[in-house]
């Protein structure tokens, strides 16, 4: 039995009462259906409240994603056992008696998962799902193109995952830019559509939006080397074996447009999420500047400037995703492309000021700041992190996260939808790799976008993380990076990293 300080996240209130019940089965506790809808009783989306007696448990939702959120917090009063796939408990469960009532803080309590990098079978992806829904996360933000891979089969485009999702290496760690080697180990995969409609039906039966990206119109070499004639060039290119921004960027024709819209039709057909990514993220205008054939296109659109193609490209296609009822989220970049799509989420990434220039001028954000919710950043100044790139974020260090900035003015603070943590792949070769880099601190994060804004006690965290969450890590197999440091298998030696100084 676990007591209610144990929680996490913790809950908007929570008050012990003496004595406890014993629970012969879980099955009943833990089904969501069992729970009672309220939505009078409980006025909050996504809330619920438990009240244990020693005669039984009082269990009302607001919603189902209500009742499902209730059913993971008895779950970790009833013990890390209840975290096992199968029971191995002995004797009798017992619950905590008290009364606890709870909401999330905010509605966008995502994670974005690139499996484009590095692609994560769906077993592993269903998986993750499962700790998302265990941490009362709700939206799965999965990266499916990029210059590295594409992972989604399109119909009528067979070239996309038959080229388009193989490489013929990697860059082991973090090389120097411009360094032309690889592992020469081949890497690839792709999902087929219904393995995608599996994933989207795994997870709403677990209250999580699947949000797809497809990257345009940079980030988009794996596409090009698919189908040259997407590229500006028409030249035959490998899909990308490095890490960083590759040169090549879609050619503004309107086939390639007629392209990406049948491809957005095909993913909005597989995924019933209401917002769609176009990414629009590092987006080098080199090859439009010197091509003749893309300057005449920039007239004949009535641009001023070769610059101009990156919002016209997030613009043409997010029209195409607004008509059929869908919004689209792009990185902050195309804040600095020009005029917002009608209905546009931007998901400032590269610090917060852009997120408060979007919601002062009206646009929803995501809060997802590199400086401080990117997890595949080190964990320490420790030479044994594996391939140790960007930022010391430490599990106490993303509780401390804040996700409404200080400068943003009280009016605009209903525009930040939530926030967004990030699990980039490019040294993420295996689901125990992000594992390693998502566990404990993504628990830190759950409880940001969860739990009331108050002031945080680290000591009181770490030791409730280690004394009673990572138990139940342990249950659900999850190889997690100890609080002391890594472990001897954690590490990659020989794998060059690139660290960051705070900025």
């Amino acid at each position: 039995m676990s007591g209610f300080e144990t929680l996490l996240p913790q809950p908007v209130s929570a008050r012990r009462e003496p004595g406890v019940l014993a629970v012969e089965s879980t099955a009943a506790l833990l089904d969501p259906s069992t729970v009672a809808l309220d939505p009078v009783a409980v006025p909050l989306a996504g809330g619920y409240r438990l009240s244990i007696t020693s005669t039984g448990v009082d269990a009302v939702a607001h919603d189902a994603a209500g009742a499902f959120h209730a059913t993971q917090t008895l779950r970790q009063l009833l013990g890390p056992d209840a975290f096992r796939a199968a029971d191995i408990h002995r004797g009798p469960w017992e619950l905590p008696c008290g009364v606890i009532t709870d909401h999330p803080r905010f509605g966008w309590r995502g994670v974005l998962l690139d499996v484009a990098r590095h692609f994560m079978p769906k077993a592993g992806v269903l998986r993750f799902i499962d700790l998302l829904a265990a941490h009362k996360l709700n939206v799965l933000h999965l990266h499916l193109t990029d210059d590295q891979g594409w992972r989604v089969e399109v119909p009528g485009y067979p070239r996309l995952t038959e080229v388009g999702a193989w490489r013929a290496g990697s860059w082991v760690g973090r090389q120097p830019d411009g360094d032309p080697t690889h592992d020469n180990r081949p890497h690839g995969g792709f999902y087929t559509t219904d393995d995608l409609r599996e994933i989207v039906a795994y997870a709403a039966a677990r209250h999580i939006t699947v949000v797809p990206e497809i990257d345009v119109p940079g980030h988009s070499q794996a596409a090009i080397a698919a189908y040259p004639e997407l590229g500006v060039t028409k030249d035959e290119v490998p899909v990308w074996h490095a890490w960083g921004v590759s040169e090549y960027v879609l050619d503004p024709a309107e086939s390639t447009v007629d392209f990406f819209r049948a491809v957005l039709d095909h993913v909005m057909a597989v995924f019933d999420s209401p917002v769609i990514c176009l990414g629009g993220d590092e987006v080098p205008t080199t090859q439009w500047h010197a091509s003749t054939a893309v300057k005449a296109r920039v007239a004949e659109l009535g641009l001023d400037s070769p610059d101009d193609l990156h919002a016209w490209f997030i613009r043409t296609l997010a029209a195409h995703l607004a008509a059929n009822g869908r919004r689209v989220l792009g990185w902050d970049e195309i804040l600095d492309a020009g005029d917002l799509p009608e209905g546009a989420i931007v998901a400032s990434w590269r610090g917060e000021a852009a997120g408060v220039r979007a919601a002062v001028s009206g646009h929803d954000v995501v809060m997802c700041p590199e400086q401080r919710v990117y997890l595949d950043h080190r964990q320490s100044d420790d030479p044994d992190e594996p391939t140790p790139v960007g930022f010391v974020r430490t599990l106490t260090d993303v509780r401390a996260y804040e996700p409404v900035p200080a400068e943003l003015p009280e009016a605009a603070h209903q525009r930040v939808l939530g926030a967004q943590a990030q699990l980039w792949s490019e040294h993420f070769d295996n689901p125990r790799r992000v594992d390693y880099a998502a566990f404990p601190r993504l628990a830190a994060f759950a409880e940001v976008v969860w739990s009331p804004r108050g002031p945080v006690d680290p000591e009181e965290f770490v030791d409730r993380v280690a004394t009673h969450h990572l138990p139940r890590l342990d249950a659900l197999g999850v190889e997690y990076r100890p609080l002391a440091g890594p472990r001897p298998w954690h590490r990659r030696p020989g794998a060059p990293g690139w660290p960051r100084a705070d900025r």
